[in-house]
């Protein structure tokens, strides 16, 4: 009976847990870049081998629900890797919104994301409501994120 409930919970668990990650090429994420969601817009080019990109994600994953920041963490890992892609946001329970960038050539999109992304991640793209850019191409501790975020809200 208890290996019954425990099952029930492990399952219940993962369909809650789990969440859709969408595969997209550049031209569309794209368009959400140059697209207002909220007063702030954050994107967050990472990917699931990347020790830095992993470590700060929690950060970003804290304004999951905040009404006034709407962060897209994009996924770079190799084409064909969404299913690792998908396993990780599931393991360590992302509850903000994923994106697979399914492009080979990142030359080919890097300057129209910031012509000051040298191409290292992780790298953070913040757009207000007015359009107006600020990158930042490093790892965020939590008190960087929370000074960035709160200084592009005002």
């Amino acid at each position: 009976m208890k290996q019954l409930l425990f099952l029930g919970v492990f399952i219940s668990s993962f369909f809650v847990q789990s969440q859709d990650v969408k595969v997209m090429k550049f031209p569309k994420l794209q368009k959400k870049i140059l697209t207002a969601d909220a007063p702030l817009t954050i994107f967050n080019f990472w990917a699931t081998w990347c020790g830095p990109c992993v470590r700060e994600m929690p950060h970003f994953d804290r304004y999951a629900n905040n009404p006034d920041v709407k962060v897209y963490l994009i996924s770079l890992d190799f084409e064909g890797e969404i299913e690792k892609v998908k396993k990780f946001v599931m393991k360590k329970g992302i509850k903000s919104e994923v994106i697979h960038l399914n492009e080979k050539d990142y030359d080919s999109y890097m300057a129209k994301v910031s012509n000051e992304w040298t191409g290292a991640i992780p790298a953070t793209l913040f757009v207000d409501e007015w359009g107006k850019t600020y990158f930042h191409e490093n790892e965020f501790t939590k008190d960087e994120l929370d000074k960035a975020i709160k200084k592009y809200l005002n």
